[in-house]
């Protein structure tokens, strides 16, 4: 799903009651999204559920939340809660599909750079750490244009190994200009929005 880019908090207390009670009370509708073998399917994201919603695998979770999209087609909104009701908290999202591109390129980068393997699912401190170099890269880039940002300002002292990969990197000059304003949004935004959180971060 490279169209749009969404970030995902879970909590998994709530799920092993609402989420779990919903696809027991709805099977036959969730099983349309299940195919093939949709009833054995069922049966192992509910044992999922009911241990940790964060046992589902990435397709898993992509049926779940196709499945509340479905059910809601015309109000994006009510989808979100519904979802949060449900022990899933959809906090984020990149919908435009350059910019998915371009911020799965830097993290595959930051990937190589830190030989640090960031899975769909992944420790918040771990999903910090790549943010922070985000928020360094957009920086460099953009102060070559005559802005600054204060946050890496903020951050620099505290992190000067990911400041220097950013530096490096930045030489390389592997990101399009014109894509780095909304690029540093974007790592601004999830680094506020995640930096106190001690739980795992999905990206769907």
């Amino acid at each position: 799903m490279t169209e749009e880019l969404y970030f995902i908090k879970t909590n998994p207390n709530i799920a092993k009651i609402n989420l779990y009670n919903k696809l027991c009370r709805e099977e036959e509708n969730f099983q349309k999204f299940l195919q093939p073998d949709a009833k054995i399917n069922l049966e192992i994201i509910k044992d999922k559920v009911k241990d940790s919603v964060e046992e589902l695998t990435r397709e898993e979770l992509f049926n779940i939340f196709l499945w509340f999209s479905k059910a809601y087609p015309s109000n994006h909104e009510e989808i979100r809660t519904q979802l949060f009701i449900n022990g899933i908290d959809l906090f984020y999202e990149i919908q435009s599909p350059q910019h998915t591109e371009t911020f799965l390129k830097v993290l595959s980068e930051y990937e190589k750079l830190s030989q640090e393997n960031l899975n769909y699912i992944v420790n918040a401190q771990n999903f910090n750490q790549f943010l922070i170099y985000g928020i360094f890269l957009t920086e460099i880039i953009s102060r070559e244009e005559g802005k600054e940002n204060i946050l890496s300002d903020y951050l620099k002292p505290d992190y000067p190994s990911l400041y220097a990969l950013a530096e490096h990197q930045s030489e390389l000059k592997s990101l399009d200009e014109k894509d780095n304003t909304d690029l540093q949004k974007y790592f601004n935004d999830l680094y506020d929005l995640t930096k106190f959180y001690k739980g795992s971060i999905i990206q769907l």
